[in-house]
């Protein structure tokens, strides 16, 4: 294994305090000669994350894609991370691993991905359960990729598959892959949840052999419908803008993609959530109980939107022991 020391964001810092505006603000050294991406300063906390590209060339569907300035994304002062150019993956390795993974897509309105509160934070609590986490930077649609709302959808299979296909290294059960989501995110993993009998890619090399289906998924306060009148969201412009047509409510609306073949679903949210109203996860697990899939759902009563892991001390801070527990029924952190 390799470790890459050199791509970790600023933002991974926020929960120590430190909050650089720009990860380049201390003068990265110049790339060597044989570097396509140019190096942030070891100085970062968390920088002996490995960073795992997600694609070994361009990404499909074209497109220029946003200027980075040379780096994978660029990351604002509280970790919120946008002009993403390069795809990839944030590894968090347990101490004591017990053969599952998770990959972790923070949310954002897929405006920018908020690592800082829905990521790492989060990696955490799953790392100290002996799950290895992997958190998804993916393609933001409105950053000039020709696949436009299907650039995440290609991340998020990708992903799965590369950590499958990586499995022997990481000490990796292939059959014990999840998602976990968090509003736009949370889309993203529902998306992929559901559609995982759909290729949104032509395969590159033998990575694409692996099956995109994860082994469950959970998804928290999620963007599931861009159906009226519950389409009120920044995630259902970015991605069909204000008119959608009939093909693409179906297409993106989560809760009409189920089926019985969708692995079991864990969903969570505040009910006062202003932004992904709770009717959201109630059409998603009316969804999963009419196609019998197995599936948790809990509301709590005061939380607003994008709590991560909550304020402690106040109910909506319980969804995380509560999927750990959920995840445990389901067989996911046997040794």
């Amino acid at each position: 294994m390799r470790l890459d020391r050199r791509l970790l964001l600023a933002g991974l810092g926020s929960l120590l305090g430190l909050r650089p505006a720009r990860a380049v603000a201390e003068g990265p050294p110049e790339p060597a000669p044989h570097e396509a991406i140019r190096a942030l300063p070891r100085t970062l906390p968390g920088a002996d994350l490995q960073v795992i590209d997600l694609w070994p060339g361009e990404p499909p569907g074209g497109g220029s894609g946003p200027d980075a300035e040379g780096f994978r994304y660029v990351e604002g002062a509280v970790g919120d991370i946008t002009r993403v150019a390069r795809p990839c993956l944030l590894v968090m390795r347990p101490v004591n691993a017990n053969g599952a993974a998770m990959i972790v897509a923070a949310g954002g309105g897929y405006e920018f991905i908020a690592i800082g509160n829905e990521g790492v934070p989060v990696g955490r609590v799953l790392k100290a359960a002996g799950i290895t986490v992997f958190l998804l930077i993916y393609r933001l649609p409105a950053e000039g990729w020709g696949s436009g709302p299907d650039a995440p959808r290609q991340d998020a299979q990708r992903a799965i598959r590369l950590v499958r296909a990586r499995g022997t290294e990481f000490g990796i059960d292939p059959a014990r892959v999840g998602v976990l989501g968090f509003s736009a995110g949370g889309h993203l993993m529902g998306e992929t949840a559901v559609g995982s009998a759909r290729n949104l890619y032509d395969p590159v090399d033998a990575t694409d052999a692996q099956p995109v289906r994860p082994a469950l998924a959970g998804l928290i306060y999620p963007v599931i419908t861009m159906r009226k009148p519950f389409d009120r969201t920044h995630t259902r412009r970015i991605l069909v803008g204000d008119e959608v047509t009939e093909a693409e409510m179906k297409t993106y609306s989560v809760d009409l993609q189920v089926g019985p073949e969708t692995p079991p679903t864990f969903l969570a949210q505040a009910i006062d959530d202003p932004v992904a109203v709770a009717d959201h996860p109630l059409l998603m697990f009316a969804a999963l109980r009419k196609a019998r899939v197995p599936a948790e759902l809990h509301l709590f009563e005061r939380g607003g939107h994008g709590f991560g892991l909550g304020l402690p001390g106040t109910p909506a801070a319980a969804w995380s022991g509560l999927f750990l527990a959920w995840i445990r029924l389901h067989d996911f952190l046997r040794r």
